[in-house]
């Protein structure tokens, strides 16, 4: 299982090995990488430098000034920058889902685009969202995207619809999500030193449902990777783009 795989091709192309499924909890696409600032769409068009002052902006809570920043940057392309965009993550999309094993079962992450996500996910992909399907013997539950933040990524939702989905998944053995549920140990990201928007949806639905698992991303280097809600124990499947290295769930 992977989450926050944000480019790297490299270990996606081996994580499913030995395993009768990969798992990919979402966000594929690797915008700015927040540990090295010379990867991702945003500093190769606008160099490693911009890409410094832009995380240094977001890391001190600045949305506005970076937003102005953004801006100014963009307005010298040229070019439409949704075009401009979707061109580069296109092509991570390309290199990305030719690396997933088939059985690969998938939901969307924060950053990703989900209308792009149907041509590039081959027969031995299953994407799903809002929804559920049994994996050996036990029932899997689903929910992709974020909530909306500051950030403005492109795939953050409403709480309300986000709650709808949670609700639609129902009862299940193991669920899975890009975002963890609102609890301040599991959201906060203690490098980039902010509260990460959770899901209160997801905490009561966990607290209601008492699914053996909860399992998610998002936070890439949390102040808690795991800890028990009731009988749930909810894990962060960690941050696959630094480490690397799947994380294995076994009956």
């Amino acid at each position: 299982m992977v989450s926050d795989v944000h480019g790297n091709v490299r270990d996606l192309a081996v994580a499913g090995a030995g395993a009768d499924a990969l798992i990919c909890l979402g966000d594929l696409v690797l915008f700015l990488d927040y540990a090295d600032h010379s990867r991702g769409i945003f500093p190769d068009l606008f160099g490693a430098e911009n890409a410094s002052r832009i995380v240094a902006l977001r890391t001190a809570r600045r949305f506005e000034e970076a937003r102005e920043l953004g801006a100014r940057l963009w307005a010298g392309v040229g070019a439409d920058r949704a075009t401009v965009i979707e061109k580069a993550v296109r092509k991570q999309y390309a290199e990305l889902f030719a690396a997933l094993p088939t059985p690969t079962y998938a939901t969307y992450g924060n950053v990703d685009m989900p209308t792009l996500w149907p041509e590039y996910a081959g027969p031995g992909t299953r994407v799903l969202d809002g929804e559920r399907v049994e994996i050996g013997g036990r029932t899997f539950g689903f929910v992709g995207g974020g909530l909306r933040t500051q950030m403005r990524t492109p795939y953050e939702i409403s709480d309300e619809e986000y709650a709808a989905k949670i609700e639609a998944v129902g009862e299940v053995d193991v669920l899975c999500t890009h975002i963890p549920p609102e609890v301040p140990e599991l959201v906060y990201d203690t490098v980039a030193r902010r509260f990460e928007r959770g899901s209160r949806a997801l905490l009561d639905a966990i607290r209601r449902t008492r699914p053996r698992y909860a399992l998610f991303g998002h936070v890439h280097q949390p102040l808690a990777r795991r800890m028990r809600i009731g009988g749930t124990e909810c894990v962060n499947v960690g941050h696959f783009a630094g480490s690397g290295q799947p994380w294995v769930l076994e009956w």
